[in-house]
């Protein structure tokens, strides 16, 4: 495809925030999923506390190979965000067993469950999809993000998926775009890369050499 085309070789999206998103908020969620362990915490306290500590933290990148450790190394991650998030709330004391209750949130964020996919997202990858295009994820999530896509019928569109977890990068490095791109023996130019962060899906995408879409959900 030449560079005057109208249209890329591989088009790359972000998962949460452009292809489906949070059902309600985290705090909801983690609130909910308290209540069957016996724990009552305001929703929007837990969603003020969980933004805070997760901007604050290290990104999700692991230099593991081995899968069994790479997703110890997941599992603990999320799990200090969720520790902190309740200390914060000032309910983490609360828990008979918080690793009990964690293990039961870390597994439901796996499921469809917590998550809505935007009405807009099945078509507009329909239409690529019968133009030729190659479609692929890029996202800083972790490998929870195969059994996500795969629940909400969204796994057959994708001939790839990169994850900062297993990449060693996360966006907007450039070197996880890269990684992206060699999936597809692509060249930077011939692709897009579609996401809702100013910062790490558009600047980062650009900075890569690709062309960057904002994809400005919330106006």
């Amino acid at each position: 495809m030449s560079k005057d085309q109208q249209f890329p070789e591989v088009i790359f999206l972000d998962a949460v925030g452009t292809l489906f998103g949070v059902r309600g908020s985290v705090g909801d969620i983690y609130g909910a999923v308290a209540r069957q362990f016996g724990v009552e915490v305001s929703a929007p306290v837990l969603n003020q506390f969980f933004f805070q500590v997760f901007k604050a933290s290290a990104p999700s990148v692991f230099t593991e190979t081995d899968p069994v450790e790479l997703r110890a190394k997941e599992f603990a991650w999320w799990r200090a965000i969720a520790a902190d998030t309740f200390k914060q709330a000032g309910a983490f004391d609360l828990f008979p067993n918080f690793d009990d209750f964690f293990a039961h949130l870390y597994a439901h964020f796996a499921t469809a469950d917590p998550w809505v996919l935007y009405p807009d997202v099945c078509p507009a990858l329909e239409r690529w999809q019968r133009s030729g295009i190659q479609l692929g994820v890029l996202s800083n999530f972790d490998s929870r993000l195969y059994s996500v896509l795969q629940a909400l019928d969204l796994s057959t569109f994708f001939s790839s998926i990169t994850i900062s977890t297993e990449a060693g990068a996360a966006k907007p490095d450039s070197k996880i775009f890269a990684i992206a791109l060699q999936k597809h023996n692509c060249l930077p130019e011939f692709a897009w890369h579609i996401g809702d962060s100013l910062e790490e899906d558009y600047q980062g995408a650009c900075r890569a050499g690709m062309r960057g879409i904002w994809l400005r959900r919330n106006g």
